[in-house]
């Protein structure tokens, strides 16, 4: 097999790019988390979606109280706040890259390789998916969803009525000035 070194170089170069963005997007999630969370143990879920143009990919970053389901093309981290220890749970590629990660290949990776391993069988993907001994209860995790969209929507009715008054003040006041 000959191998092009240019082209191993441009994929080494890319494979790096991307462990530059899982890191800026943890931070990032972890930083803008909603404050409900506290300084609860979260998950940080990383999936790929189709932009709207139909084509291109983006990576989208979700901070969660529950473990999502594992599936191809996404990470799952758990961040444990006030303290910068993160733990990665799973990095699960789209399967037609899942050779890749092999050992022996220029992107070896023990955990990816791992979590393909896990993913791959019915029980392993069991394992992914199980609560973790950390977890909230369902019953404070509900709370917190519940104060989340309490909050979020007094904010909404203070942003309407600061809206409605500033229009108001402008018709009443400023227009007989």
């Amino acid at each position: 097999m000959k191998i092009d070194r240019l082209e191993t170089h441009d994929r080494l170069q890319e494979f790096h790019k991307q462990n530059e963005i899982i890191s800026k997007g943890c931070q990032d999630c972890i930083e803008k988390r909603p404050k409900e969370f506290g300084t609860y143990p979260f998950y940080i879920y990383a999936h790929c979606r189709t932009s709207e143009n139909g084509y291109s990919k983006r990576l989208i970053w979700q901070p969660r109280l529950r473990k999502p389901k594992a599936e191809t093309n996404s990470i799952l981290v758990k961040a444990y706040p006030p303290s910068d220890k993160i733990k990665i749970i799973w990095m699960i590629p789209v399967r037609d890259q899942w050779n890749e990660y092999n050992p022996d290949n220029m992107l070896e990776s023990n955990i990816t390789a791992e979590s393909i391993r896990k993913f791959k069988s019915i029980e392993g993907r069991r394992k992914l998916e199980e609560k973790e001994e950390d977890d909230l209860s369902e019953e404070e995790i509900d709370r917190i969803y519940r104060e989340i969209s309490i909050n979020e929507n007094r904010k909404k009715s203070l942003d309407k009525l600061y809206k409605s008054s500033i229009k108001q003040a402008i018709e009443e006041g400023f227009s007989t000035s």
